[in-house]
């Protein structure tokens, strides 16, 4: 990570950690304990790294706000404060939204991490977010009206390139001098000109606003801009090791080793997974086939994987030296039919 600035609680390492379902597609409390473990045995990761709980790549959509508590109180268990955890808030309404939030403050959580609302094409894939930020900027005021914490956005909107899918320009500096919790900002946007330009314009505010890489395929280049003060990225969930060594390489100055790490497999894997009509499917699978997770099973309509997927993220996961299940393990008919699931929700 680059920053000049004094660190703040954004500038960190966040997972935004996946969630685990059992065959019934119930929350899997035990491998959801199992699977935070994992991040928290890493003392590298104790001294750079934090918790986003119920993001995206979380379900959070399809779980009910009594789940969505349920699961940040396991990862506050479990946790026990030895890194930074924000907490996703979104729901429906901004009514629930805003009681999300209060519910996640009543836990100790460090900030909030919010999405733009869901729902009708005015305020999703038609929004028109320079023109119209309030859409977005009222819901994220009401939340912090009602607690006060350190924000990280997730900013997608229907913007036209080169900003898509992120929220564009003039909307994200006035949401950031609008709303000072703001602390970090979710990098969103395809490499490279959408992402230069909301990092300079981020790093033009009269205050610190963090530059978070989403996109781990990109990690390497957005390191060498300096516009990387740290990372709220899926990627993590499936590459934790290869990707630590990366970025601490960086870190010490020593790209000929970053680069190695890099080319060695790294970005190979990641630019598989990173089909963003695929996206959160292949992490589910690629953390399957690290063995980190029971099975690759989301609520529908997430869709399961293909078997060419499984098998080409299974190969790629082998090439880049990470520890996988048995291969046997690995066939789509052993898991659950589509129509089965459905019966089961």
């Amino acid at each position: 990570m680059t920053n000049t600035n004094a660190l703040t609680v954004a500038d960190r390492r966040y997972v935004a950690i996946l969630l685990p379902l059992t065959k019934s597609l119930q929350i899997d409390e035990p491998a959801y304990r199992c699977f935070i473990q994992y991040f928290l045995r890493e003392p590298r990761f104790l001294e750079t790294g934090g918790l986003c709980i119920n993001p995206e790549a979380g379900q959070i959509f399809y779980l009910t706000r009594e789940e969505k508590r349920r699961v940040l109180e396991i990862a506050m268990e479990e946790a026990h404060g030895k890194v930074p955890i924000f907490a996703g808030t979104w729901a429906l309404t901004t009514d629930e939204t805003v009681a999300t939030a209060r519910d996640a403050k009543s836990l100790g959580i460090d900030g909030i991490f919010v999405t733009p609302p869901g729902g009708a094409q005015d305020v999703t894939s038609c929004w028109d977010a320079d023109t119209y930020p309030e859409v977005w900027g009222d819901m994220i005021k009401a939340q912090d009206r009602a607690v006060d914490l350190p924000i990280i956005t997730h900013p997608v909107s229907g913007s036209r390139p080169p900003f898509a899918p992120g929220l564009p320009l003039n909307a994200t500096l006035q949401l950031c001098r609008e709303i000072p919790n703001i602390a970090g900002w979710k990098m969103t946007y395809a490499y490279y000109e959408g992402f230069r330009i909301i990092a300079n314009g981020l790093r033009s505010l009269d205050r610190h606003v963090a530059v978070l890489g989403a996109l781990g395929s990109r990690f390497h280049e957005y390191n060498a801009t300096g516009l990387f003060d740290g990372t709220l990225s899926g990627f993590w969930n499936f590459a934790f090791e290869p990707m630590l060594d990366h970025l601490d390489a960086w870190n010490r100055g020593d790209v000929k080793a970053a680069a190695k790490i890099w080319n060695g497999g790294l970005v190979q894997l990641h630019e598989y997974i990173a089909d963003m009509g695929r996206l959160h499917t292949r992490y589910q699978t690629a953390t399957w086939l690290r063995g980190l997770i029971p099975n690759p099973l989301m609520r529908p309509p997430m869709p399961l994987p293909r078997q060419i997927e499984i098998d080409s993220i299974y190969d790629l996961l082998h090439k880049a030296g990470l520890s996988v299940i048995d291969k046997s393990e690995t066939k789509l008919s052993a898991l659950q039919s589509r129509e089965t699931r459905y019966v089961q929700v």
